[in-house]
């Protein structure tokens, strides 16, 4: 099964410059406690701005350019054909970035955990809209309100039946 995780401003940024533009910890911890023990799939330029391997879990890199990592927790391909193994499993894994890699795997997708902040930023990456027509909510917690000058919710949508 293939899942996206990603927090989402109103206007559907996501990052700038290859970063994130908020700090949401408690969502950092949410990204980390769904993740753990899965596999997460991302673009070379996601990979890189981690800066690490995260720990445990397995990482999957899609990547036309080799990138010099030899951890046995990274895999490297260069075909969207060969995550086929990671999208049709019984076991769920997840999409992590960036905006190319979500635009390409959303069709995929089965599930989307979303953090939708309620502000508009100014970045230069974008999540694809999420079509009503495709996705059913399935579940809404309003986060607490922390230091950040928004609110957010954490979302969970599913594929309708075709």
């Amino acid at each position: 099964m293939l899942s996206i995780i990603v927090a989402v401003a109103k206007n559907y940024v996501i990052g700038k410059d290859n970063k994130l533009i908020w700090n949401i910890p408690a969502d950092l911890k949410r990204f980390k406690k769904i993740t753990t023990g899965h596999t997460v799939i991302m673009g070379r330029n996601t990979f890189l701005s981690l800066g690490r391997v995260l720990p445990n879990r397995k990482h999957v890199v899609l990547s036309l350019t080799d990138i010099d990592c030899d951890d046995e927790n990274v895999v490297i391909v260069d075909d969207i054909e060969k995550l086929d193994e990671y999208i049709n499993k019984d076991e769920e894994n997840f999409v992590i970035g960036g905006a190319m890699i979500y635009k390409l795997l959303m069709p995929k997708a089965d599930r989307l955990y979303i953090t939708e902040i309620d502000k508009d930023f100014d970045g230069d990456s974008y999540f694809p809209e999420i079509s009503k027509d495709e996705w059913k909510e399935v579940s809404r917690e309003h986060a607490p309100q922390d230091e950040n000058d928004f609110r957010y919710d954490y979302v969970i949508y599913e594929r309708k039946e075709k």
